[in-house]
This record gives C-alpha cells, structure tokens and sequence, in this order.
C-alpha cells in the first residue's frame, strides 16, 4: 500500500525521536501498534468486500449478457404464458362449482335392484 523503504523509516524514527523524546518513544510506538492493528484489520476486510462485490456484479453482468445473447428471455416469457394458460385450462370453471350439484345420471338404486333380480 505504502511504499517505504528502510531509509523513509529511519528518517521517521529519528523525528520521532526528536519530537517525542527517548523517554516516550517506546509508549508511542506501542500505542501506535495497538491502533494500526485492528485499522489494518479493517481495511483489509473493507478491500475483501469490495472485491467481492465487483466479482459479483462482473458475474452478474456476464450472466446478464449470457442470457441475452441465448435468448432465455424469451424462452421464460414462452414458458409462462404456457403455464399460464394450462392453469387456466385446468382450473375449475366458478359458475359450474358455485351451483348445486347435478344427480347422478342412470338409473335409481331400486330400480337397479329390480333389473338384476328379474323385475319381480
């Protein structure tokens, strides 16, 4: 991220030294390590989600073209409109349902006795 070679670093050291004194030298640079810990941390996982984000939305682009060019659209389009219109030939008619229902056709119970036994 940051390029610093050895003699940026001393040349840091040395104004810290200057700055700050021998004395607290030591507490500030732990200090600064508790801090640059966990800011690091962050950062790397802010770069993390941020690359998986483009990864998803370079996916979801050439999805996106993939379809496009196949013409899947047009093949879901066709594919519900069948649906739509097997459902509505199978869906039972209201006005038929909503009435009473019909007797049976055929002959009564008793006289279905009386065809087997002979009539008598």
């Amino acid at each position: 991220m940051f390029d610093v070679g050895f003699s940026e670093l001393v040349l840091i050291l040395v104004v810290a030294l200057v700055v700050v004194g021998p004395v607290r030298l030591p507490k500030l640079a732990r200090t600064a390590g508790l801090y640059l810990g966990p800011a690091r941390r962050m950062v790397s996982t802010v770069k993390a989600d941020v690359q998986r984000e483009l990864a998803a939305e370079d996916l979801k682009r050439t999805l996106q073209k993939q379809v496009e060019s196949v013409g899947l659209h047009d093949i879901v389009e066709e594919t519900a409109d069948a649906a739509t219109a097997a459902e509505q030939l199978f869906k039972p008619n209201t006005a038929e349902t909503a009435g009473p229902s019909a007797a049976p056709v055929g002959l009564a119970p008793d006289s279905q006795s009386d065809a087997q036994h002979g009539g008598t």
